[in-house]
């Protein structure tokens, strides 16, 4: 006996096992498959005019068997035999069996003489075989394909239909629903749908009367779809689990008559596709717009703050609003440097989609171009540069105002307590009734304070210059100052009259005098500017200092040593005064004279000068300790510059270093495009590492700042440069990652080799000579010629560079028709800025995007045309049968109404909104 392996190698064909238990579980299925697979059969059959009424019998010859394989394959099988005689029949069979196994079936226990004997399974099984080959094998969905692409397509149809569920080929069709909803999905003016949920007496819920519904689905498919009659109603309601080989064989019978409707499903998946596409744009430009506009109401919040020039009175409060600046920078610009850098991140990913995706370019609102967003980040960081000249220009205005206050004060308050008392001295009247030797020593007495107030002059002067030095720094405290200024120099002007007045009397009474000691005119001559002149050192001692420099500190120090280099003939000074008073004293005694025991020519007594000269000795070693105090800090404040520019010094360099060699990178051709991103991602990572020498750095110009350092003469290097290239470096890195994930994505839409690619590179850097990373008019059109394009036909011109006219030759020899409109449409597609340069971007676009197979407006319109059934337009309820509902509705919303003359009530126009989905005409 021949047999045949009756499994095939797809998974949907069920081994004959399987078919054999199910026979034997449920005969009743036995009775269905006869049915249906008979009246399968005779559809065929009836094409070359026979039929079969017994399938177990009418096949036992092999005759029909025969012609029924003819008519479903159109292929001539052998010549069948015609005897009665058993053998020929078994011949007969094995030529239909050995047909099928040529088609890639493989038939299991299938024997010819079983057929031929009239084995009821067997025959069965061998018919299932063949509808599964020629029927079903064939249906392709989505990807999927026979049973599994049959239960999909079904899926399809029927899901917007309510109370279908179709999930099987059995027990999913008992109630009829889906049957009639296949129908109708296809040929809705075949069955009302609706009415089926109002069958006579019976509940609105249609699947209440299934037995109305299959015969109904029946019925209409035999009368109206050419579909026999292949199943019984009550047959199906009857069985618990209706037969699925029977229910998938009459299914497909409306596969195969609906196929014609597949052309609108490929259509309308096109359509989906094509909006699916334009959404998501939609959002990336909705999401740049509004990241813009936060960025840029934060720079427009942000500069006033920074513009803000109103002085504060105190050190305190100008700290403060340094130690606010501070915050700014570290805290809330960075963030904001990463969204700017995110924003062109964003803006060059979306016109790349939308360069692939066949779009028009995106431009942004107005005002919120990367470029405005350029300025005003240009704007923000100028105002950011003049508010911390400004504080820092504060801070010194004020210490120097505090210094001069302090100044003031301390000259202010020597004076007003060496003018306490003068004024009642001036108006004594005491001559009147002094003696000659008592008058000619008020005079001496009244020259000597002459000298005295002369010598006062230089420092009444030096008050009022500090005061209006105080005036033009713009102290908060002026009034106060202005008036003791003008206090002192009115009593000052009245001491100089008074001080005339009281010469005036002395020298009217001096001729009536004829007696003075020479001595103590001669002490006081020498004793008063000997006070003054320890006044005075006792104020220099005293005076307060500000320094910023070693060399100043050193300076001052000088100065003090050559003060203290003075002090022995200082000394030798006061011994000679003191020993005129004591020759004073001696001629007293020797010859009892009655001075009382003072000197009538001045105030200043032995003990005042010796005190005063004690002070002077003390202040000394207090100067020198001020002095060696100041000089550390200073060494201090040097040690603080030199360990800031050994940081910057290194810093700055690295940060120059990373940005050239980012630039080789993204110009090199070593590896793939995948390569060049991973070796930018690892340099991305280094630099990222590298942020706490930054920070480091940062502390360390804080340090500097908080100790008033104003200057750095071991670098060029300033904090401020620092932050710019490092900000610089982040945003650098970050673009030219984002360019090179653009190239890869372009590569892969546009279906560029990496040889192609390679090839583009090297001539975009053979001609890109200055290394910009961009390419001139003239250095594009060589570049083409470098890539095979026959520019010009003109053999005596080799420059390597092209004109306009060449240009457009090149162009021409391309097979584009050159006139001046398209030639300047090119151009704008490489250079849609107008900048001058061409990008590599750009550059691979142009080379790409004529062979690259994208989506046209001709072909949507051509999709849309197939869904509305060849009409110029199409209703509403077409697109919601056709598309999911988002993107029906997302159409319906958006098409404007069709005006032709052949429009009816609610008609839209495709062909419009098919143009303006790629910019060719306003939505």
């Amino acid at each position: 006996m021949d047999h045949y392996d009756s499994q095939q190698t797809n998974d949907y064909m069920q081994p004959e096992e399987d078919w054999d238990r199910d026979l034997l579980l449920d005969p009743a299925w036995e009775k269905q498959q006869r049915k249906t697979f008979t009246a399968w059969c005779n559809s065929h059959l009836r094409k070359a005019g026979t039929q079969i009424e017994n399938i177990e019998e009418d096949f036992r010859d092999g005759l029909k068997l025969m012609l029924l394989l003819e008519v479903i394959s159109g292929e001539r099988l052998a010549k069948p035999e015609r005897g009665k005689m058993r053998v020929h029949k078994i011949s007969n069979v094995n030529k239909a069996l050995d047909f099928i196994a040529s088609k890639g079936v493989k038939l299991v226990s299938i024997g010819a003489e079983e057929i031929v004997d009239g084995n009821v399974k067997m025959t069965l099984g061998m018919i299932w075989t063949i509808i599964l080959r020629f029927a079903i094998q064939d249906i392709s969905v989505e990807e999927t394909s026979a049973k599994e692409g049959l239960l999909l397509w079904c899926q399809r149809k029927t899901a917007p239909y309510k109370n279908v569920n179709i999930q099987n080929f059995h027990i999913s069709w008992k109630d009829g629903l889906g049957f009639c909803a296949l129908i109708h999905r296809h040929r809705p003016e075949l069955i009302d749908y609706g009415k089926l949920r109002k069958t006579p007496g019976a509940s609105a819920i249609p699947e209440d009367d299934p037995l109305t519904n299959l015969n109904t689905a029946f019925d209409v498919a035999e009368k109206y779809l050419d579909i026999p009659k292949m199943l019984d109603a009550e047959d199906i309601v009857g069985t618990a689990r209706p037969d699925e080989k029977a229910i998938m064989t009459y299914v497909s019978s409306f596969y195969h008559a609906f196929s014609g409707a597949q052309k609108a499903e490929t259509a309308a998946n096109r359509i989906c596709k094509v909006l699916a596409v334009n959404q998501e744009n939609e959002q990336l430009m909705e999401d740049y717009e509004k990241l813009a506009s936060d960025l840029l109401e934060w720079i427009r919040r942000t500069i006033p703050w920074l513009e803000n020039r109103a002085p504060e009175n105190t050190m305190h409060a100008m700290q403060q609003k340094l130690e606010d600046f501070r915050d700014y920078r570290r805290l809330h610009k960075p963030p904001k440097v990463q969204e700017k850098c995110q924003l062109e991140i964003n803006f060059n990913t979306l016109q790349t989609k939308l360069r692939l995706s066949n779009r028009p370019a995106f431009m942004p609102s107005e005002g919120r171009m990367v470029s405005d967003i350029n300025n005003a980040w240009g704007c923000l960081e100028q105002a950011e540069k003049g508010y911390e000249e400004w504080l820092l220009n504060e801070i010194r205005r004020l210490e120097r105002l505090d210094h001069l206050a302090e100044k003031f004060r301390q000259k202010a308050s020597i004076h007003e307590a060496w003018t306490d008392g003068k004024e009642a001295m001036l108006r004594q009247k005491d001559y009147e009734t002094a003696t000659l030797s008592e008058i000619k020593a008020l005079l001496k007495k009244h020259e000597a304070f002459e000298s005295d107030l002369a010598a006062h002059q230089d420092r009444v002067e030096q008050i009022a210059a500090i005061a209006q030095e105080l005036n033009e720094l713009d102290y908060y405290d002026s009034p106060s100052v202005n008036a003791r200024c003008q206090k002192i120099c009115d009593q000052w002007d009245n001491l100089g009259a008074l001080t005339q007045k009281r010469r005036e009397a002395l020298e009217r009474t001096e001729k009536l005098l004829e007696t003075i000691d020479q001595l103590y005119l001669e002490y006081a001559k020498r004793a008063a500017p000997f006070n003054n002149w320890m006044e005075g050192a006792m104020e220099d001692l005293q005076d307060t200092f500000i320094v910023h420099t070693i060399e100043e500190i050193q300076g001052l120090t000088t100065a003090h040593e050559q003060f203290k280099a003075t002090l022995p003939d200082a000394d030798k000074e006061r011994l000679a005064i003191l020993g005129i008073h004591n020759e004073v004293s001696k001629i007293v005694q020797t010859y009892h004279v009655n001075m009382a025991g003072t000197n009538p020519y001045t105030t200043i007594t032995p003990q005042e000068i010796n005190s005063k000269w004690d002070h002077v000795r003390q202040l000394v070693p207090r100067r020198d300790q001020a002095l060696t105090e100041e000089h550390a800090r200073q060494q201090h404040n040097e040690r603080l510059r030199k360990q800031f520019a050994a940081q910057a010094n290194v810093i700055g360099p690295w940060i120059q270093t990373k940005m050239e060699e980012i630039g080789r990178i993204s110009i090199e051709m070593h590896g793939t495009l995948e390569d060049q991103l991973s070796h930018l991602r690892q340099y991305e990572k280094s630099i990222v590492n590298y942020k706490p020498k930054i920070d480091q750095l940062e502390g360390d110009h804080q340090l500097i700042q908080e100790a008033l350092i104003f200057d750095n003469k071991h670098t060029n290097y300033t904090m401020e440069h620092i932050r710019v290239g490092w900000e610089q470096l982040l945003t650098t890195i970050a673009r030219t990652i984002n360019e090179v994930e653009n190239q890869i994505l372009t590569r892969d839409a546009k279906g560029i080799s990496q040889e192609q690619m390679n090839e583009f590179r090297a001539s975009f850097n053979h001609f890109d000579r200055d290394h910009s990373g961009t390419l001139g008019p003239e250095e594009f059109k060589a570049c083409l010629i470098s890539l095979g394009y026959d520019i010009g036909n003109d053999p005596q011109k080799k420059t390597g560079m092209m004109d306009t006219d060449d240009f457009r030759a090149c162009l021409i020899s391309m097979g584009y028709n050159m006139g001046e409109a398209e030639f300047a449409r090119i151009m704008s597609i490489v250079d849609p800025n107008r900048l001058g340069v061409v990008t590599f971007q750009a550059f691979i676009d142009f080379m790409s995007r004529e062979t690259a197979d994208t989506d046209t407006a001709d072909q949507v319109m051509a999709s849309f045309k197939i869904l509305a059934g060849d009409k110029n337009y199409i209703t509403v309820d077409e697109l919601r049968r056709e598309l999911p509902p988002d993107q029906a509705e997302y159409c319906i919303a958006r098409m404007a109404p069709y005006t032709g003359p052949d429009a009816v009530p609610g008609a839209l126009d495709y062909m419009s909104f098919s143009t303006a989905l790629y910019g060719e005409s306003d939505l």
